[in-house]
């Protein structure tokens, strides 16, 4: 019997699967992120393995398992894995893209909304301080209707947003390395504008681009230096896009008024000095955090494993 190994818990769905096909599941069962040892150690008779976004993938792992056919991340990112070696041992690299696009989107939204109206601000104060009483001046927020939305990323999830923002009244731009042709911005109502304008103009900006080896820290201090001082930052991109040291500066001096950062350059550790920051909301990656995402992702998992081991090709190979 085949044996896959599953670097954290999945949805039931995804165990269900791989049962049904009659392979032999393993899962590590700890309570935080697995370790390299022990994953370096889970996988020596392991046939497939899927595993978590969070989960580093590199040449001793693959090295480790010999009979390894397929990695599948359990993500539409896959820079936890090395994934040219793996290509080179023949091994399938896939990933889960597109059926987190809603949740994505929709987390953005929902950021960019309790910035905006300092939802969480005025939460935490209830809780500590209380509420002294209405008055007209007090705890002031902006709207966003009417605003404009500076989007980096125009793939799905990005596109998603542009939808979602232009349904509450907000002017959308974008910045991505290619344009979209005339048909597809006239039917999202997007403009396409240079990075520098972007920046400049955006009242809000949300990073919604995967990492490339361009971007780290596209977003530093002289970035900040050229944004709004009244304009805020989203992002449910990837962490590394901001230089996190650099926006806990600007936070603090005035440069930008706020920041949601769901995703972080070091993570699952965040800069010091970011969590004692007011104009700044920050949560634990969740941005597809939904049952209908996970069960959705943990099915492309599953599927691709069982493709694998009838010796069918599985689907959303990354390494090609």
């Amino acid at each position: 019997m085949s044996k896959v190994f599953l670097s954290a818990k999945l949805p039931a769905i995804t165990v269900s699967k791989l049962q049904d096909a009659n392979i032999d599941v393993s899962v590590y069962s700890g309570d935080s992120l697995i370790s390299h040892d022990e994953l370096l150690s889970s996988v020596t008779d392991a046939d497939f393995l899927i595993t978590a976004l969070s989960t580093k993938v590199d040449k001793e792992i693959i090295d480790a398992a010999p009979k390894l056919k397929i990695i599948a991340n359990f993500g539409a990112g896959f820079n936890n894995i090395d994934t040219a070696y793996a290509k080179e041992k023949g091994i399938f690299v896939t990933n889960t893209p597109l059926v987190s696009t809603n949740s994505v989107a929709e987390v953005t939204i929902g950021l960019l909304l309790a910035l905006s109206h300092r939802i969480v601000e005025g939460d935490a104060q209830m809780r500590t301080t209380g509420f002294p009483g209405w008055s007209p001046l007090y705890f002031l927020g902006r709207e966003i209707a009417g605003q404009t939305l500076g989007i980096v990323g125009l793939g799905s999830i990005g596109r998603e947003v542009a939808k979602k923002a232009r349904a509450m009244s907000m002017d959308v731009q974008y910045w991505q390395p290619h344009q979209l042709s005339d048909p597809e911005e006239r039917a999202l109502g997007v403009k396409y504008v240079s990075f520098n304008e972007l920046i400049n103009t955006s009242d809000f900006i949300s990073i919604n681009a995967p990492q490339t080896k361009d971007n780290l820290h596209q977003f530093d201090a002289s970035v900040f230096k050229e944004m709004k001082s009244t304009a805020a930052i989203v992002n449910v991109g990837r962490g590394p896009i901001i230089d996190e040291a650099a926006i806990v500066t600007a936070l603090k001096t005035g440069e930008i008024a706020g920041a949601a950062l769901d995703v972080y350059e070091h993570e699952p550790q965040i800069a010091d000095g970011l969590a004692a920051l007011k104009n700044v909301i920050i949560t634990p990656h969740i941005g597809n955090a939904t049952v209908e995402a996970r069960d959705a992702m943990g099915t492309i998992v599953a599927d691709n494993v069982v493709s694998v081991s009838k010796d069918a090709a599985p689907k959303y190979i990354v390494n090609k």
